[in-house]
């Protein structure tokens, strides 16, 4: 059986990470076509229409929170676009490395897996945000809501442990 090195979890997890984003984001994106969007999907996963930071959505002020931070100068609203992107997207990658470490680390990880994780994922977001300003208490949230971010974050969470299970060396279990 082929041993998983940590570099190689790290690497696996984090393409695995990006396979479960982009596999929410379709999920997100037919949910927006259901209810009367228009807009194509490169356009809308790329945040084409944000202008600004007002209606920004949590990716970008969290990545506007960061870099602002960091660097001590305010962004200007052309970089809102940019900051969700990126914001999104690493945060979806990074996830799937905490993941392929953690299934890297065991001898048999399962598919499986990835239920617990995408719920974790979304539980992190319930109790993180909230305390950035960013999202209301979870309890503020109706049920309807609530289910629609967790099955989004499941299907994260699946998609990602499929795709680290794909991308494992030859002769390892997945």
């Amino acid at each position: 059986m082929a041993k998983t090195t940590p570099l190689g979890a790290v690497a696996r997890g984090a393409l695995a990470g990006a396979a479960g984003t982009l596999a929410m984001d379709a999920l997100l994106y037919l949910r927006y076509r259901r209810t009367g969007g228009e807009e194509r999907f490169a356009p809308w996963e790329s945040s084409a229409s944000l202008r600004g930071w007002e209606h920004a959505p949590a990716p970008a002020q969290v990545g506007r929170r960061l870099v602002e931070g960091l660097f001590q100068r305010k962004l200007p609203n052309r970089w809102a676009r940019t900051a969700n992107n990126a914001t999104h997207w690493a945060y979806g990658s990074l996830g799937g490395v905490q993941y392929g470490l953690l299934a890297g680390s065991l001898r048999r990880p399962r598919i499986g897996y990835g239920l617990p994780f995408g719920a974790g994922v979304w539980a992190t977001g319930y109790l993180v945000l909230p305390a950035t300003g960013l999202y209301r208490p979870i309890t503020d949230y109706d049920r309807s809501t609530l289910a629609k971010d967790l099955t989004a974050h499941l299907v994260y969470g699946l998609a990602t442990a499929a795709c680290f299970a794909v991308l494992q060396p030859a002769g390892r279990d997945a």
